[in-house]
């Protein structure tokens, strides 16, 4: 059976090179006559494939020197948690950026350990755009901003990066990593759940800014605190090794494809082509404002809510699956990451053209 076009939000489809590596090394790892899951993960041979890991992630995104790389577990979910509890003892408010579902759950944790202030929400015009440059007042004073630069449920996306000033800035980063540069100097803190564009789901990446790592709240459990993984480079406790290992895989395709420059043209071109079929269409359509709309993930709707099902069943009869909105949105979604070759977006959008000459 030859493989489908995935465009699942995550788990998402991983690269083929990086499946076919991986079963290659599956039983015996470059001689070691183990397989990576079975590794020690103190072994030499783990931890040369954690160090080049690391080394590779620096070199893609020009990581500087003052910023440490964790590899942890628990998901970007945890991070709501693990933030407010480590950045903002001392400075006990934080300001938050509403774009959507994944900014509220994010606010909702937070608040829990610290003052939230949430300087602009997108709910009035349900979650379609996100705010304008200076639309908003933060705080000089904060423990630091929140934002979520891409919202894969409602595919809406910030077209720039909030100046804070001296505030640090942090940022869920779990769709949009890797997919093209960015200034790392810019943020005091990024944070990714892996199954994107990194690799499989089980690994959470954090890339925090050194002086951000102290004390965190006195009841934060040791495994909640960033200066416990620091110190003991992301091996405080078993990581989550063959997710580590695929990460590196993909790390290194990325690399050998030309790094994430390569990777933005190419992103940018899929978007670009299928948001163009959507908008030169009466039978589609999408809900986010230009300025506004998602590489990443592309949300759209058919003029006929009635057709959903059977569009769902004729793309997968085609070969393309997972298209299915959020259940809190509704209607299709592509979510076109890394590893979703251009081929496939090209396929989708035949197929769209296909399905609204039959319907419309």
């Amino acid at each position: 059976m030859s493989r489908l076009y995935n465009f699942s939000a995550g788990p998402a489809i991983l690269p083929e090179q990086v499946l076919v590596k991986a079963r290659e090394e599956m039983l015996d790892w470059q001689g070691s006559g183990m397989s990576v899951m079975e590794m020690s993960h103190r072994g030499k041979e783990f931890m040369s494939i954690a160090a080049k890991a690391e080394s590779d992630l620096r070199q893609l995104m020009a990581i500087p020197d003052n910023y440490k790389v964790l590899f942890l577990q628990g998901g970007a979910s945890s991070q709501f948690a693990m933030i407010p509890m480590n950045l903002a003892v001392s400075k006990k408010q934080a300001d938050y950026f509403n774009t959507g579902a994944w900014s509220k759950k994010a606010i909702a944790e937070a608040k829990r350990y610290c003052d939230v202030n949430v300087v602009w929400s997108g709910d009035s015009g349900n979650f379609s755009a996100t705010p304008e440059e200076g639309d908003y007042q933060l705080n000089p004073d904060g423990a630091y901003v929140h934002y979520t630069p891409n919202e894969t449920i409602g595919g809406v996306e910030f077209p720039y990066i909030p100046d804070c000033g001296n505030v640090p800035l942090v940022a869920d980063m779990s769709s949009t990593i890797l997919s093209r540069p960015i200034d790392v100097s810019r943020f005091g803190l990024i944070y990714a759940g892996a199954q994107k564009n990194i690799g499989p789901a089980g690994l959470t990446l954090v890339i925090i800014r050194e002086d951000l790592i102290s004390d965190a709240m006195d009841f934060t459990p040791s495994m909640f605190k960033y200066a416990i993984h620091a110190e003991n480079d992301s091996m405080y406790n078993t990581p989550p090794t063959y997710a580590m290992y695929l990460a590196g895989l993909v790390f290194d395709s990325l690399l050998q494809q030309g790094g994430l420059q390569a990777m933005a043209d190419i992103n940018l071109r899929k978007a670009s082509k299928l948001y163009a079929a959507i908008d030169g269409s009466s039978f589609y359509a999408n809900p986010v404002e230009i300025k506004s709309r998602s590489w990443m993930n592309v949300p759209f709707t058919l003029a006929d809510a009635e057709l959903d099902k059977v569009f769902l069943q004729q793309a997968a009869a085609a070969g393309l699956v997972t298209l299915k909105g959020h259940r809190s949105v509704g209607g299709m979604r592509a979510s076109i990451y890394n590893a979703m070759p251009e081929q496939g977006v090209d396929a989708l959008i035949d197929f769209m053209q296909a399905f609204e000459s039959q319907h419309a």
